[in-house]
């Protein structure tokens, strides 16, 4: 219900405006990268506004989320590091409730001694 409500919500709307966007921005525009001759720039690119800031957008995307990838390393690791020590912990407790069971068991020679 929540993902309908979403898509419905969100995501219709969104792309409703982004394609409104593109449809309204057609023309094709200069995106210049040189500073120091703008009259005949060395690095410049034509292309439609729509797309450039599309682009622009998803690039920024991909950048904060490569920015948070890395800044959350610390805790990957620390997830890591805890999963094999819970592993370990988990390996030796299952060792010792085996021996404490083999421990308790009655021997069938000390049955026979008893009775």
């Amino acid at each position: 219900m929540f993902r309908k409500f979403i898509w419905l919500f969100v995501i219709l709307p969104a792309g409703v405006v982004v394609v409104t966007f593109a449809v309204a921005n057609r023309h094709s525009v200069r995106l210049n990268l040189d500073p120091f001759t703008p009259e005949d720039p060395f690095l410049a690119i034509d292309a439609p506004l729509f797309l450039l800031l599309i682009a622009t957008l998803a690039a920024g995307v991909l950048l904060g989320g490569l920015a948070t990838w890395l800044g959350q390393g610390k805790w990957r690791k620390s997830a890591r590091r805890n999963a094999r020590e819970a592993a370990a912990l988990r390996n030796q407790n299952e060792r010792l409730n085996e021996q404490l069971l083999a421990a308790n068991r009655p021997r069938l020679g000390n049955r026979e001694a008893a009775e």
